[in-house]
């Protein structure tokens, strides 16, 4: 069996599209707990209406809103399948996503089974990541390798399923930081591909982010949003695991210079005191530096001797030169 979480905030609009789409998988044998996480909309009702509709499918949990780590916690603690899988309230899934990533997991005696997505935009544009057909098998440090990557993993928890055994291992020797909002679902991941012996991943876009102009990962900049990147890759970095230690040091700098430069391109001037102290992580790690990329690297040396000038070159750099799939 398969155990489906799904937390739901306020998704009144979405919520009745993502059942669906996890209910018609050609896979039956599984189970969808809803975590109701203190919606103040009509989530509540339209959940239930589910439950009764679905009784041996869909189990409804309603808490006070916790955000969405512990409303996953929450459905982790009743789940009742071998396999764990999460999907967001406003995603959908094709029909045999769970049918590919079971199928893939048994043949290859795997302890996570993921496989690509595809970002949908308001407009009707579709970008795949990445569709290759490629089957990929990893081992533990492999795993963690591309995960911290991200050439070509996913780092949500949502185009996955994990060997439950895996949560086990993870809540008997980790805590998490449950205050975390950003990258919350990297973190996690790190630590389930650390405790994984083989992962499978079949390069097919069969999960479907919906791009929503109100999503938590779409919203202007905040302190979250700022912080919370740099902090989890402080976190990786601290595990200090060898076999990953590098590409730990070269994501832990490349997100310093990212979220700086999200810093210099925000025009409501409320972030001055967290450019200073963003630019002084980048300082106090400059020798990371030389782990980048070549247009990585000119923009990390460009913060650090011209910063006066560097917020109108990526200006600049951003507005007519910077492209981006994920926009």
């Amino acid at each position: 069996m398969i155990s489906i979480i799904v937390p739901v905030y306020n998704a009144e609009k979405y919520v009745s599209k993502t059942l669906q789409s996890i209910l018609k998988q050609t896979y039956q044998n599984l189970e969808v707990i809803a975590v109701n996480d203190g919606s103040t909309d009509q989530t509540r009702n339209i959940l239930d209406e589910y439950g009764k509709k679905y009784p041996e499918k869909l189990r409804v949990i309603h808490t006070e809103n916790q955000g969405v780590t512990l409303a996953r916690m929450e459905g982790l603690k009743i789940a009742r399948g071998t396999w764990i899988g999460f999907v967001d309230c406003d995603d959908m899934i094709d029909p045999d996503m769970y049918e590919l990533l079971i199928r893939n997991a048994e043949k290859y005696d795997a302890d996570i089974s993921h496989c690509g997505y595809q970002m949908q935009f308001a407009d009707g544009r579709v970008n795949y990541f990445y569709n290759t057909k490629k089957i990929i098998i990893q081992d533990k440090y492999q795993g963690m390798k591309d995960l911290l990557e991200g050439d070509f993993i996913e780092p949500s928890l949502c185009n996955k399923i994990f060997h439950k055994q895996l949560f086990q291992k993870f809540f008997n020797n980790k805590k998490i930081n449950t205050k975390i909002k950003i990258n919350e679902d990297l973190l996690m991941n790190y630590y389930l591909f650390f405790y994984a012996n083989k992962s499978v991943y079949e390069d097919i876009c069969k999960y479907h982010y919906i791009i929503r102009n109100k999503s938590v990962t779409r919203k202007g900049l905040n302190k979250s949003r700022i912080y919370d990147p740099i902090k989890v890759k402080k976190i990786i970095l601290n595990e200090n695991i060898d076999e990953v230690r590098e590409i730990a040091k070269k994501v832990y700098i490349l997100t310093s210079i990212n979220v700086y430069n999200s810093l210099m391109i925000d025009k409501s001037n409320k972030f001055k005191k967290d450019e200073i102290k963003v630019r002084n992580i980048i300082k106090e790690n400059k020798e990371y530096i030389k782990l980048l990329g070549r247009k990585q690297k000119i923009l990390g040396k460009m913060i650090l001797y011209i910063p006066c000038l560097y917020k109108y070159i990526y200006r600049f750099y951003a507005k007519y030169l910077l492209r981006s799939k994920y926009n």
